[in-house]
C-alpha cells in the first residue's frame, strides 16, 4: 500500500493535545493491539517482547501473511477530519537475510478500500528506528473507521520473497497526538416515541432490526440487529446521521414473559476486535436455535458476517455467556451449492422435531447468466443447508430455494407437519432483469412472502402460498417503508410474526427517519387450510399475555414505556437471570424522566417497594404512580444514600392493590444525572382476618371492669385471644359470625384509658395469617360516677 498522500500541517500540534493511543508502549502486554484484519489474507503473530526501544516490553510481530499483516489499533471516534496529528513511534527488524535497510509505514485504514499511508521511516536492519512525523486528515474524510497499523510496502506477491516482504519486526513507544476524541454523542432517546398505551414498537429506548424470536422456559428472546449501534443524535437537532450498517458488529437482546414489558439485555459483542469471534466483522440479522450436543444443551447465534458470509457462536444459555467453536466463517464462498448467491448472509436455523437441523441463507442479486424474466420472478437466491450435528458445521450441498421475486431475509417454522418458509421480495431494478412484470399472485417490493412445503430442503415454485406481510409502509406511512425482515414463533400454543419499522425513528424526529429500525409484534392466525391470513401492522401490536407480577426481584430495565432514560452493563451478574448471565442498569436519569410496566398485578395489596439505585447528586427522589406518568403519588423513595454506593431503599406504599399500569416517575436537581437503578422489588400487604372488636370500661358493684369483645367476621373458624393489662383469654375455633368475650376485673374503683389487643388465628387461601387488632377504651370513676355502679 503506497502512500496517497502527505500533509504538512498548517500549525504544529500544541502541547496541551492528547495522546490517543492506548498502550503504546506495550507495558499492559498487548492491550488494545491486534493484528490487522482489513483483509481476509491478513494474518501474523503479536507477542510479547522484553527487547524494547525503552520501558520492559514491545511487540514481537511474526508470521507475517501479507506486506499489512501488522499490530493494529482502532482509533475509531477519536480521530477527526480536518484535525492535525503527530506521530511517533519505535521499530526495528532483524532478520541477517533481509536487505540492509526497509521502509516502513504508519498506515491508517478508513474503512472498505481507504488505505492512507501517514508517516514513513526507512529502518536500519538491527537497530530501532523512528517514526517521526505530523498527518492531516482530509476535512472530506469518513472518519466512522479509523484503524492505525504498521506495515512493509505493498506488493502484490510477497510470499515470493519473504525476507524483503515479510519479516519479522519489532514495534515500541507508540504514540498520536492531536485533538482530544470528540465527546461521544448522546445515544439516549429523550422523546417518548413509544406511546403509552401501545405495544408495538416493541422498546422506546433503543432501536433494533431483524428481530428474531425465540422461546426457552417460558420465555420469549428477540435476538436485533443493533442498530442503536451508529446513532449520534446531533445535540442542538436531535437528529443522527444515517445509519451505517457496516459498523454494526453488535446484537441486542431483548426478552418478556408477556409480550409487552421487554427486559432489556444489552448487546452481545459478536465481531470485530474485541468480538467472540474475531475473525468476523460484522453481526446482521441474528438467528437462534438450541440442540443437546453430547448430552449438553447448547444455543446457537447464527448472523451474517456482512453480505458475504454466515457465521455462528455458541452459548450456555440464551443470555450466553458466548465462545466461538468456529476460527472461520460457516457460510461463505466455498459452502458447496452456494458458490452463486451473492449474499451469503441472513442465516436462519431450524432444529425439527426428529433432532436435524436446518440452515436458511442467502439473498442479494440474481445470477446474469438467467432470462431477465426469471431473474425478476425467480432469481433462485435463497438456499436451505443441513447442518451437522454439532450445530456449528454443515453436511452436503445447499439446496435451491426457488422463492418468487426473492430478495433475502428466509426464515422457517414447522406448524402440524407442515413446514412455512417466509422472505423478503426485491424491488427489482438491474440486479433482476430491469423492467421486468411479476407472474400474478408474486410478491411486490419489499413484501413478505411465503411458501409451504412437506419438506425442510425442498423448495421449489409452487409451493409458493402467497404475501405474509405488505410493505410496512402501507401501515406506517411514509418514510417507514425499504426492504423488511421477519420470523414467526411459537409462544404458549399461538404463533407470533417479528419485524421491523423505522417507527421510533420517525416519532422522535418529526417524521423523518434516518434508517434506524425497531422491532414489532403481530400475532398470526391460520385458515382452516393452513394458509395464512395476512398480516396487518399495528401500534397496537399484541395483547399482553398475563399481567405482570411484581413480587419478587426484577431487573429495573424491564420496560413497557419510557421516557428519557439509558441502560448500560455493570460488572457482576443479574439479580433476576442469575451471576452468568449480564447485568444492566438503567442510567442517565434527568427530572422529568420515567419508565412504567404495562398491567403490574399487585392483587391484595402492596405493603411496599424496594429499589436498589446508585445516588449520583443529593435530592433525588423516585415516586411511584398508577396509571400515568402524572396520576397522583402512591409512594415516594427519598433517594438518599451515600452517593456513588449501591443501596437498597424502601418506600411503603398506601391502597395500591389490583392491576395498574405502573409508572416510577424521576425527580431532582435539573441539568444533572440523578440516579441509577439496578432492581425493584415489591413486597405484598399481609392478607387480614376480618374481625370486629369492641371495648369498654364499666363498673359493677363500685368495681371498674373492660369488656372485650371480637366477633368473627370471616368464612372459616378463627382462633381469638383477647389481651389487656389486666388478663388474657383464648377462645379456639370461634365459628363464623361468633363472638369471644371477657370481661375483665379490675379490683380498682377506677381505670384509666387504655387498649385492648386482640389476636386472630386462621387461614386464607390456604395460608397461615394472624391479625391483631387493637383498640382503645376510655377511663372510668366508678366512685365519681355513681351511674357506672350497675
Amino acid at each position: 500500500m503506497l502512500a496517497a498522500w502527505f500533509a504538512v500541517p498548517a500549525a504544529p500540534v500544541q502541547a496541551a493535545d492528547t495522546n490517543l493511543i492506548v498502550n503504546g508502549g506495550f507495558e499492559e502486554g498487548l492491550g488494545s493491539w491486534f493484528v490487522n484484519n482489513g483483509n481476509a489474507t491478513d494474518s501474523a503473530t503479536l507477542s510479547v517482547t522484553t527487547d524494547a526501544y525503552s520501558g520492559s516490553s514491545a511487540v514481537l510481530v511474526t508470521n507475517r501473511a501479507t506486506t499489512g499483516s501488522g499490530p493494529m489499533q482502532d482509533l475509531s471516534g477519536k480521530v477527526q477530519a480536518g484535525q492535525t496529528y503527530a506521530l511517533t513511534a519505535r521499530i526495528k527488524y532483524e532478520n541477517p537475510n533481509s536487505p540492509a535497510t526497509k521502509q516502513f509505514f504508519a498506515t491508517m485504514h478508513y474503512g472498505g478500500g481507504t488505505y492512507t499511508n501517514l508517516v514513513s521511516v526507512t529502518a536500519t536492519r538491527g537497530q530501532w528506528a523512528q517514526f517521526n512525523g505530523q498527518f492531516t486528515i482530509p476535512a472530506t474524510q469518513s472518519v466512522s473507521t479509523a484503524r492505525l497499523f504498521f506495515e512493509t510496502p505493498w506488493t502484490s506477491n510477497p510470499s515470493s520473497d519473504p525476507n524483503v516482504h515479510l519479516m519479522d519486526f519489532k514495534l515500541d513507544d507508540v504514540s498520536v497526538v492531536g485533538a482530544a476524541p470528540p465527546p461521544t454523542p448522546s445515544k439516549t432517546i429523550e422523546v417518548v416515541g413509544k406511546l403509552p398505551g401501545e405495544h408495538n414498537p416493541l422498546i422506546g429506548h433503543k432501536f433494533g432490526a431483524d428481530g428474531f424470536g425465540f422461546t426457552h422456559d417460558g420465555r420469549v428472546y428477540l435476538y436485533l440487529t443493533n442498530d442503536t449501534q451508529g446513532y449520534a443524535p446531533n445535540p442542538t437537532t436531535g437528529v443522527s446521521p444515517s445509519i451505517n450498517y457496516g459498523n454494526i458488529n453488535q446484537i441486542t437482546l431483548i426478552s418478556s414473559t408477556d409480550l409487552v414489558n421487554w427486559t432489556d439485555h444489552g448487546e452481545i459483542q459478536v465481531a470485530g476486535p474485541n468480538g467472540v469471534a474475531p475473525f468476523t466483522g460484522n453481526s446482521w440479522a441474528p438467528g437462534m436455535a438450541k440442540k443437546v450436543v453430547n448430552g449438553q444443551e447448547k444455543f446457537f447465534l447464527y448472523y451474517a458476517n456482512g453480505g458475504g458470509s454466515s457465521n455462528v457462536i455458541t452459548g450456555a444459555s440464551p443470555l450466553g455467556p458466548w465462545t466461538s467453536e468456529r476460527t472461520s466463517t460457516l457460510i461463505d464462498g466455498r459452502t458447496p451449492g452456494a458458490e452463486a448467491v451473492a449474499w451469503k448472509f441472513d442465516p436462519a436455523p431450524l432444529v425439527d422435531d426428529d433432532g436435524e437441523a436446518y440452515l436458511y441463507f442467502g439473498g442479494g442479486p440474481a445470477a446474469t447468466s438467467m432470462p431477465a424474466a426469471e431473474r425478476f420472478n425467480n432469481p433462485k437466491n435463497l438456499r436451505a443447508i443441513k447442518l451437522g450435528s454439532d450445530m456449528v458445521s454443515t453436511e452436503g450441498t445447499s439446496a435451491v430455494v426457488d422463492a418468487p421475486v426473492a430478495f433475502e431475509a428466509a426464515q422457517v417454522f414447522k406448524r402440524e407437519g407442515k413446514y412455512y418458509l417466509s422472505y423478503s421480495s426485491h424491488f427489482g431494478g438491474n440486479d433482476f432483469g430491469g423492467n421486468q412484470t411479476p407472474l400474478p399472485g408474486y410478491p411486490g417490493g419489499g413484501q413478505i412472502g411465503y411458501m409451504i412445503s412437506d419438506d425442510p430442503m425442498s423448495w421449489p415454485k409452487e409451493t409458493y402460498a402467497g404475501v405474509l406481510f405488505p410493505n410496512q409502509s402501507q401501515f406506517f406511512g411514509a418514510g417507514t417503508g425499504g426492504n423488511n425482515h421477519q420470523s414467526v414463533f411459537e409462544y404458549e400454543g399461538k404463533y407470533y410474526f417479528t419485524y421491523h419499522a423505522p417507527t421510533l425513528n420517525k416519532r422522535i424526529n418529526g417524521n423523518t427517519t434516518q434508517g434506524y429500525r425497531s422491532p414489532h409484534i403481530q400475532q398470526l392466525a391460520f385458515n382452516p387450510d393452513g394458509t395464512i391470513q395476512q398480516v396487518v401492522g399495528t401500534y397496537a401490536g399484541v395483547d399482553q399475555v398475563r399481567n405482570f407480577d411484581p413480587y419478587r426481584v426484577f431487573e429495573a430495565e424491564t420496560f413497557g414505556w419510557s421516557k428519557g432514560v439509558a441502560t448500560a452493563k455493570v460488572d457482576g451478574g443479574s439479580p433476576e437471570f442469575g451471576g452468568a448471565a449480564p447485568n444492566l442498569v438503567v442510567r442517565d436519569i434527568d427530572n422529568g424522566d420515567w419508565t412504567a410496566l404495562s398491567s403490574v398485578d399487585f392483587g391484595d395489596g402492596a405493603q411496599s417497594v424496594t429499589a436498589k439505585v446508585r445516588p449520583l447528586v443529593a435530592g433525588g427522589k423516585i415516586e411511584l404512580r398508577l396509571g400515568g406518568a402524572t396520576a397522583p403519588v402512591v409512594g415516594t423513595i427519598p433517594v438518599d444514600g451515600p452517593l456513588g454506593e449501591w443501596t437498597e431503599l424502601t418506600a411503603e406504599l398506601d391502597g395500591v392493590a389490583g392491576v395498574h399500569d405502573v409508572y416510577f416517575t424521576y425527580a431532582g436537581p435539573g441539568g444533572v444525572d440523578l440516579f441509577e437503578i439496578d432492581s425493584w422489588a415489591f413486597e405484598a400487604g399481609q392478607p387480614e382476618l376480618p374481625v370486629t372488636v369492641t371495648v369498654q370500661a364499666r363498673c359493677i358493684g363500685g368495681k371498674a371492669y373492660v369488656a372485650v369483645q371480637a366477633r368473627n367476621d370471616h368464612t372459616a373458624a378463627v382462633g381469638i385471644t383477647l389481651e389487656t393489662v389486666y388478663g388474657e383469654r383464648s377462645v379456639a375455633n370461634v365459628a363464623p359470625g361468633g363472638n369471644a368475650f371477657q370481661q375483665f376485673a379490675t379490683r380498682a374503683g377506677s381505670v384509666p384509658v387504655g387498649s385492648a389487643t386482640v389476636r386472630a388465628t386462621g387461614s386464607i387461601d390456604g395460608e397461615a395469617v394472624t391479625t391483631v387488632v387493637t383498640e382503645q377504651y376510655s377511663g372510668v370513676d366508678c366512685a365519681a360516677d355513681p351511674r357506672q355502679a350497675q
